[in-house]
């Protein structure tokens, strides 16, 4: 599990090297339901945050914010999900060099193909049952649990942020409630009840999907808060000193 935790700069240290700015950066995640499921569209910012603390210190966190959260009606066609999918890419701020990550279990390159017949080159994910992410260009075989306990971690650690009047939010949180883990205590080996054993994960996954790839794949730093500015002014000027005494 790759899940960042709050890190702490002593002014000094943030000083004398600070992280280099990046701009917030977005993430599409499409679960592509097969045959009777559903398909669910979400959209994830991640989000860098520094924040001038009592002691002087900086405190660089990362959060995700769920953006936007769509399930097309049951039975709809890949090649019209694929469009909606670029379509969405085609809406500020997102555009076309978003990262556009494409649940490909179970449905094929072909699948894959319509999307880079509408301009884009998704990111395909194959989930597996395995312990070991590997990647090769733009294909990735992910753990199950790699998924699963990253998007429980965000949620546990309240880094997962849900934008308000998403009118899907109460189906995905049922989602959440209901996805439960059992561990064999002989083998030590996780099992996830409602994995695509059901019509009610689709948002999970595809939430988890962008979330993942934003931890693992995206810039780790954003520009310095107002706060810190300040700060950083201050230190320059010789009006702030909190390493000194």
């Amino acid at each position: 599990m790759t899940t960042d935790t709050p890190r702490i700069y002593t002014a000094r240290e943030y000083r004398d090297n600070p992280p280099p700015a990046q701009p917030p950066t977005f993430v599409v995640g499409v679960d592509l339901g097969q045959s009777q499921d559903y398909t669910a569209i979400a959209v994830v910012e991640r989000v860098m945050t520094l924040t001038l603390l009592d002691s002087g210190d900086v405190m660089e966190e990362v959060t995700f914010h769920l953006r936007h959260l769509e399930r097309p009606a049951l039975g709809t066609k890949y090649t019209d999900i694929a469009t909606r999918a670029v379509a969405l890419l085609d809406q500020p701020p997102l555009t076309r060099d978003t990262p556009l990550v494409v649940d490909k279990t179970g449905v094929g390159t072909g699948v894959l193909d319509m999307f880079t017949e509408r301009g884009v080159q998704p990111e395909a994910v194959t989930i597996t049952g395995g312990d070991t992410v590997t990647h090769e260009a733009h294909h990735y075989k992910v753990p199950k649990r790699e998924l699963v306990w990253n998007l429980v971690a965000l949620n546990q650690t309240r880094r997962l942020k849900v934008a308000e009047g998403l009118a899907l939010v109460p189906a995905l949180i049922n989602e959440l409630v209901n996805f439960k883990v059992k561990i064999d205590l002989k083998t030590a080996h996780d099992s996830y009840e409602a994995w695509r054993e059901s019509i009610h994960d689709d948002m999970v996954l595809a939430v988890a999907l962008a979330c993942w790839y934003a931890e693992v794949e995206l810039p780790k730093h954003a520009p310095p808060a107002p706060e810190v500015v300040r700060m950083l002014r201050g230190m320059a000027t010789g009006d702030y000193q909190p390493w000194v005494g």
